[in-house]
């Protein structure tokens, strides 16, 4: 199991869809290789500097931190089941409503929809709360996620951080 990054009252809450395997081999959020999740934070003005998985813990000192829906560490997101979704956005909803942070922005409208059963879901900012928080979906950093670029995925990122620093 992957530890959350996590404290109460946070700017930004990331939720992640679940650990890849390099994630769980290493216990650092998006630690593949062709993520993009660490440069786009970065590109967006999130950090300061690109951090690296391994400097995960610095995110807590931005008002930033890292869960995900699912817990069970996969190759690829598609291994996991409609039910395990589900269980994740109950699960999910309870520890946001614990924590309490500004925004919870979930990197992956797939994973949103499925979570939250939400077919029609897009990304950026959601009219509904969940566990209390106002509610981003981002896309996902993936490098299987050739729709979104590094640089259109940081404006979007951007968007949110304008936001949340509100």
């Amino acid at each position: 199991m992957v530890p959350d990054i996590s404290a109460d009252g946070l700017r930004v809450l990331f939720c992640g869809i679940n650990p890849g395997l390099m994630t769980a081999a290493t216990g650092h959020h998006f630690a593949r290789p062709g993520n993009r999740f660490w440069p786009v934070l970065h590109l967006s003005g999130f950090t300061p500097r690109l951090l690296r998985p391994s400097e995960q813990d610095e995110l807590l000192s931005y008002g930033l931190g890292i869960t995900n829906v699912v817990a069970r560490p996969t190759a690829r997101a598609d291994e996991l089941t409609p039910g395990e979704y589900r269980e994740g956005g109950r699960l999910l909803t309870a520890k946001v409503a614990r924590l309490r942070p500004r925004w919870l922005a979930v990197v992956g409208v797939t994973a949103f929809r499925a979570a939250f059963d939400d077919r029609r879901a897009t990304i950026g900012p959601r009219d509904a709360t969940i566990g209390g928080s106002r509610v981003w979906v981002l896309p996902n950093p993936s490098g299987l996620n050739a729709h979104w670029t590094a640089a259109t995925m940081a404006e979007e990122y951007g968007r949110l951080r304008v936001a949340a620093a509100e």
